[in-house]
């Protein structure tokens, strides 16, 4: 009987191992199968860091890359709001990421629906944990580059009107 008992428990244990296991690798599968659009709609980013193209960080309030600090909200209708660390406005519109994820494209457009300007940019890492594209000072130059690196944030999204 003693025996039979500590052959249940190990199968129990087992059983419970192997679920837990499962469970674990059955999340990675979903988070695996979300699109690009999906992973970036997924939370709110914050500005973090930037590099340049030496791998070096440049400071958020650098001119070469303070313009696209902040904090974005894309949401999974096709829309964005970002705005500065301050939580002013700073832009609205549309946005898309291919299924490749290999750019993103942002239609920002003024409160009347009017396009103010497209901006397409590389993407380099896009992951729940991280995005980041980078920006050229000069498009004919690509070897001047800023890596504009974005992670989560719990920042409620601000009003767009101050």
């Amino acid at each position: 009987m003693k025996h039979l008992k500590k052959m249940t428990f190990g199968l129990l244990v087992a059983l419970i191992g192997i679920t837990l296991f499962s469970c674990d690798k059955d999340d990675h599968v979903v988070e695996d199968k979300l699109t690009p659009s999906e992973i970036l709609a997924h939370t709110p980013w914050v500005t973090s860091n930037a590099k340049n193209n030496k791998g070096e960080n440049v400071a958020l309030s650098d001119a070469n890359v303070s313009n696209f600090v902040g904090y974005a909200y894309f949401k999974t209708n096709g829309t964005f709001t970002m705005f500065n660390l301050d939580d002013s406005p700073k832009m609205q519109g549309d946005w898309s990421v291919p299924l490749d994820g290999k750019t993103r494209t942002i239609v920002a457009k003024n409160d009347a629906g009017m396009v103010l300007f497209t901006r397409v940019v590389d993407i380099t890492v896009l992951t729940k944990q991280e995005f980041t594209y980078r920006i050229y000072p000069n498009n004919n130059d690509k070897t001047l580059f800023f890596d504009i690196i974005h992670t989560p944030t719990n920042h409620k999204e601000p009003s767009a009107k101050k």
